[in-house]
C-alpha cells in the first residue's frame, strides 16, 4: 500500500480537476476557470459586461481578459464580489474594470472582530504556510481547490463602490436580471448571485469540490456552520440548472446540482450535530475527534474528499465556537509554565537523550505524530534543540506527504523547511490585507 496515499490523491486531482479557459455555460454566461486558484463569471449584457468576482491577481486577470476579448469587446461596467473579505476573489478588479465601473459587495452579516489588523503579521505568515507560498511546485502539487499558481501575484484590488446590507438585492444590470442573496458561510460578507434568465447560481465559496474549510488553519473568526447549512438549503431551493463555484469546476444539470448541494449540506449537518450531541454528553475535543467520523455514504463521494478542509478541523472549530477553549476538566483551568512542564516530563521519561531516541524510533517506525510530540517536549525544555528540530522536520515531511488536504500538506512542509533552515517564514500579503479590511466595516 502506498504510504503517501494523500499525496497521490492530490496529484490525481490536480491532473483532472482544474481545466483552464473561458467556458460558455449558456447563452451570454461564461465561466472563467483555471487562471490561478479562483474562478470568475462573465455575463454579457446589451451594451456591457458584468463580472462576478475577478480572480487572484493582476497577472491572472490580464491573461483571462485577453481570452475574453476573443469573445467580446464590450466594456466591463459592473462587478459583483461574492465576498470582499477574501483577497483571492477581488485582486484582479483593476484589470477588468472600465471607467465608471460599479462594484457591488455585501456588508458582513456578523460584526467583525475589531483590531484584527493588529494580528495581520502572523496572519500573513500562517496564510503563507497554509497555501504553501514558500514551496516549489513539486512540493505544493495543488491548492486543493485550484491549481498551483503564483501566490505572490500583483494585487490589483478595488474597493466596492456600493455596499448593501439587505438580505436580498434585486438588480437589472444592462438587461441582466440579478438577485443577490445574503449567504454568510466561508466569509461573513458572502453572497450568492442568482441569474434567473439563465437558471445560473453563482455560489461563491459556499460550495466547491472538496470538504470545505469550515475552519481555516491560518486562523480567523468563527465560521457559523449552522448558518452555512441554512444557506445550502436556500441554494437547493433555487433549482439551478448550472452551479458556478468560486473554486473548482462548474456543475450542470438540475438533478446533478441538487445532488451535489444536498450531499454537501447533509454531510456538514451530520458533523455539526454529532459534534454538538457529543459535547452535550461532556466529551472533550480530542474524544470528539476520535468519535465523529463521516459515514461512508458521504466519505466516498468525490465532492467531499478532504482536499482542502478536514472533518477533524471542523469538529475542533465547532467545539471552540460553541463552548470555547475550556473542556470542562478542572485540571485545565491552570497550567504549569511550558518549560517547567517539559523539564519535568523529560525527567520522568528518563532524560533528553532517551526521549530523543524514542522520538527517532517512532518516526522511523511510521509513528510520526508521537515522534513530533516527543520532539516538542525537547524543544519546550530547550534540550537537544538542534537535533529535535531536524527530527521533527523529518516527521512533518512524512505527515505532509500522507495528507490529502493541500492546506495540511503545505503547513507541514513549510514548517519543516523553516526548521531545516531552508527558508525563513514567508509572508502572504493578501492574508494581511484581509485582516486590514476588517477596519473598514
Amino acid at each position: 500500500m502506498n504510504r503517501y496515499i494523500g499525496e497521490q490523491k492530490l496529484i490525481d486531482e490536480a491532473k483532472t480537476g482544474f481545466p483552464k479557459g473561458v467556458k460558455k455555460i449558456t447563452d451570454r454566461v461564461y465561466f472563467i476557470q483555471g487562471y490561478g486558484a479562483s474562478q470568475a463569471i462573465m455575463v454579457e449584457g446589451r451594451e456591457s459586461l458584468l463580472m462576478i468576482d475577478t480572480l487572484y491577481g493582476r497577472e491572472f486577470a490580464e491573461e483571462a481578459l485577453k481570452d475574453i476579448r476573443e469573445i467580446t469587446d464590450k466594456p466591463i461596467k459592473n462587478i459583483i464580489f461574492t465576498h470582499y473579505l477574501h483577497y483571492d476573489h477581488i485582486s484582479g478588479a483593476a484589470v477588468f474594470a472600465n471607467e465608471g465601473c460599479e462594484i457591488i459587495a455585501r456588508k458582513p452579516s456578523y460584526p467583525q472582530y475589531t483590531r484584527s489588523e493588529l494580528i495581520k503579521d502572523i496572519a500573513a505568515v500562517r496564510g503563507a504556510r497554509q497555501f504553501g507560498a514558500g514551496l516549489n511546485p513539486d512540493e505544493s502539487i495543488s491548492l486543493g481547490i485550484g491549481p498551483v499558481s503564483n501566490l505572490h501575484s500583483t494585487i490589483a484590488a478595488l474597493k466596492p463602490t456600493r455596499m448593501f446590507s439587505e438580505k436580498t438585492l434585486k438588480l437589472d444590470i444592462d438587461g441582466i436580471e440579478v438577485l443577490l442573496v445574503e449567504a454568510p458561510g466561508e466569509t461573513d460578507d458572502q453572497l450568492f448571485a442568482w441569474l434567473p434568465q439563465f437558471e445560473v447560481l453563482c455560489c461563491g465559496d459556499n460550495y466547491y469540490n472538496s470538504w470545505p474549510n469550515l475552519y481555516a488553519i491560518r486562523g480567523g473568526q468563527y465560521r457559523d456552520i449552522s448558518q452555512w447549512i441554512n444557506i445550502l438549503d436556500t441554494m437547493i431551493n433555487y433549482e439551478a440548472e448550472h452551479l458556478l463555484p468560486g473554486h473548482t469546476k462548474s456543475i450542470s444539470g438540475k438533478d446533478n446540482v441538487r445532488e451535489k448541494l444536498t450531499s454537501y449540506r447533509d454531510a456538514i449537518k451530520y458533523v455539526l450535530e454529532e459534534t454538538l450531541h457529543g459535547m452535550n454528553k461532556g466529551l472533550t475535543i480530542d474524544q470528539l475527534v476520535d468519535s465523529v467520523k463521516l459515514p461512508s455514504i458521504w466519505a466516498a463521494l468525490p465532492n467531499l474528499q478532504e482536499y482542502y478542509g478536514t472533518v477533524e478541523w471542523t469538529v475542533r472549530s465547532i467545539y471552540t465556537g460553541y463552548l470555547g477553549w475550556f473542556d470542562g476538566n478542572p485540571t485545565k483551568l491552570g497550567c504549569q509554565p511550558v518549560k517547567v512542564k517539559a523539564e519535568k516530563n523529560l525527567s520522568l521519561m528518563g532524560g533528553p537523550e532517551r526521549v530523543y531516541k524514542k522520538a527517532k524510533d517512532a518516526i522511523e517506525n511510521q509513528d510520526e505524530q508521537w515522534g513530533i510530540e516527543l520532539c516538542d517536549i525537547l524543544l519546550d525544555a530547550g534540550q537537544m534543540s538542534d537535533e529535535a528540530k531536524k527530527l521533527k522536520a523529518e516527521g512533518l515531511i512524512h505527515l505532509g506527504r500522507m495528507h490529502a488536504s493541500a492546506n495540511a500538506r503545505h503547513y507541514y512542509l513549510s514548517c519543516a523547511k523553516e526548521m531545516l533552515g531552508l527558508s525563513g517564514p514567508v509572508s502572504l500579503i493578501g492574508a494581511a490585507m484581509d485582516m486590514e479590511k476588517k477596519k473598514e466595516d
